[in-house]
C-alpha cells in the first residue's frame, strides 16, 4: 500500500531538495509530483561521503588561467529548447559591458545553430558532441556559464576547466545541482510547480541573468539573418510588393513537445474573418512547418485572401518570412520568440504554459486562458474544451486590434 500525502502549504526551499533520491531529477518534479522536503517516497542512492549537492566541476587557479589575446574567456551553455537559446542571447550585453575585451564561445545543439551563427557577439559557435567536449576540456576560461539540466550539456559543464562557475552543475550522480548560490531559484523553479505556475513573476532573461550574477537591465533578444534568411524575406517582398499593411503572421504551429499549446483549426479561421472584416485592408501571411502541412492547407481551403508562406521554409528562411510581418499571431512557439527578436509587434496564445517567464518588450499583447488549471505543462488534456480550444478568434483578433492601435498611437 502506498502512503498517504498530506498536501504541505509551504514553498520548497533549496535544502529541502533530496538530490539523492533514486526519483530526483532535477528538471520536473518527480513522478510522484510532490514537495522534496516532505515526500513519502524518498529512496536514497548509494551513501556519498560529500554534501549531496555538492556539484562536480574542474576550477582553475586565477593565475594558471589561459591568457591570449582572446581576452576575458567566456564559455556558454545552452542547447535547447530553441526558443530559450533564442531568449538566453540577452546575456550577451551584459558579459560584454562587464567585459569589453570577452571572447564568447557558446556550445549549442546543431538544430539550433541557425539562431545563432550570425551572431557578432559571438565569436566561436560549436555543436554538443564529441569533438567539442574533447575540445573543450583540454582549454581553460575565466567564466563558465550553463543553462541546461539535461545529462550530456550537464556533464559537459562538470568537464571544462574555469575559473568561475555559474549556473546548472552536474551532482556526484550526474543530475542538477547548481554552481552558485544565485542559481538555486532557477532550480527550484524545475521541481516546484507551486513556484513555477502560481509564485512566480520573473521572466526568462531575468531568471538567467540572476543565474550569470549580471546586473538585469531588460537587454533584448539577439537574432541576426543570415544570407539565406535576408534572400527568403526579399522574395517574399517582391510577392507583397503591391498588397497593402499591415502584414500580420499568422503562425498556426507550436512546436512537438506540448501539443496542448495547440490553437485549432477552427479559431484560426475565426480570427481570420474577424480580422479581415475589421481591417479589410490588412495582409494576412499564413507561417507553419511541416507538422502544420494539413491544418494550413485547410485554412487556405476555406479562406481567401492569405498569402502562404509554406511549410518547408528552413530555419533560417523562416526567420526572414518572420522578418517581412508587421505583427505576428502565436502560441508559445519557437516563432512567437523570433518575432519577439526580430521586434515586431507580437499576439502571444497562452493556455498550457506559463505566461510570466514571457517578455514581449512593450511590443506586444497576452492573450491568457481563464482555465484554473493551467498552466500545466501537460503534454496531454482530456478537458472538452481544453484551454486553447476555449480562448475565441474574436478575443484574439481584439487583441491584434489592440496591439496595431497601441503601435499607431506610439509612431
Amino acid at each position: 500500500m502506498q502512503p498517504h500525502v498530506t498536501k504541505i502549504a509551504t514553498m520548497l526551499e533549496f535544502d529541502d531538495i533530496r538530490f539523492d533520491c533514486v526519483y530526483y531529477t532535477g528538471y520536473k518534479p518527480c513522478r510522484y509530483g510532490n514537495e522534496c522536503g516532505h515526500c513519502p517516497f524518498y529512496e536514497p542512492r548509494e551513501p556519498f561521503w560529500a554534501n549531496v549537492a555538492q556539484p562536480v566541476a574542474r576550477y582553475v587557479r586565477e593565475k594558471d588561467t589561459q591568457r591570449t589575446r582572446e581576452g576575458f574567456r567566456v564559455v556558454i551553455i545552452k542547447t535547447g529548447a530553441m526558443g530559450d537559446v533564442l531568449r538566453t542571447t540577452t546575456l550577451l550585453p551584459p558579459i560584454l559591458r562587464a567585459h569589453p575585451d570577452a571572447h564568447i564561445t557558446w556550445v549549442t545543439d546543431k538544430s539550433a545553430i541557425p539562431l545563432l551563427v550570425a551572431n557578432p557577439n559571438i565569436h566561436r559557435l560549436l555543436a554538443l558532441d564529441e569533438t567539442t567536449a574533447a575540445l573543450l576540456s583540454n582549454e581553460q576560461f575565466d567564466l563558465l556559464l550553463n543553462f541546461e539540466k539535461e545529462e550530456e550539456p550537464l556533464q559537459l559543464a562538470g568537464m571544462i576547466p574555469a575559473r568561475v562557475h555559474r549556473g546548472f552543475a552536474p551532482t556526484h550522480w550526474g543530475t542538477p545541482t547548481v554552481f552558485n548560490d544565485a542559481s538555486r531559484y532557477a532550480l527550484l523553479l524545475g521541481v516546484s510547480d507551486e513556484l513555477k505556475f502560481r509564485v512566480n513573476k520573473k521572466t526568462y532573461p531575468e531568471i538567467i541573468a540572476e543565474m550569470a550574477e549580471f546586473p538585469y537591465q531588460r537587454d533584448p533578444y539577439q537574432l541576426y539573418l543570415t544570407p539565406e534568411g535576408i534572400a527568403r524575406a526579399k522574395e517574399l517582398e517582391e510577392v507583397l510588393r503591391d498588397k497593402l499593411r499591415p502584414r500580420i503572421g499568422l503562425n498556426t504551429g507550436c512546436g512537438s513537445v506540448f501539443r496542448t499549446k495547440l490553437w485549432p483549426l477552427e479559431r484560426w479561421i475565426e480570427l481570420i474573418s474577424e480580422l479581415q472584416e475589421r481591417l479589410p485592408q490588412a495582409t494576412f501571411l499564413l507561417l507553419g512547418g511541416p507538422a502544420e502541412r494539413e491544418m494550413n492547407a485547410e485554412i487556405l481551403a476555406r479562406t481567401q485572401g492569405i498569402t502562404d508562406t509554406g511549410c518547408d521554409n528552413s530555419l533560417e528562411a523562416f526567420i526572414g518570412v518572420v522578418q517581412t510581418c508587421d505583427v505576428v499571431v502565436s502560441s508559445d512557439s519557437l516563432a512567437m520568440h523570433i518575432a519577439i527578436a526580430l521586434q515586431k509587434l507580437v499576439v502571444a496564445l497562452f493556455g498550457s504554459t506559463s505566461p510570466v517567464e514571457i517578455d514581449l518588450y512593450d511590443r506586444g499583447e497576452k492573450v491568457i486562458t481563464d482555465f484554473e488549471c493551467s498552466p500545466c505543462y501537460l503534454k496531454q488534456c482530456d478537458k472538452a474544451p481544453n484551454c486553447m480550444q476555449a480562448m475565441s478568434g474574436k478575443t484574439v483578433a481584439e487583441a491584434v486590434l489592440r496591439v496595431l492601435q497601441h503601435s499607431a498611437n506610439c509612431a
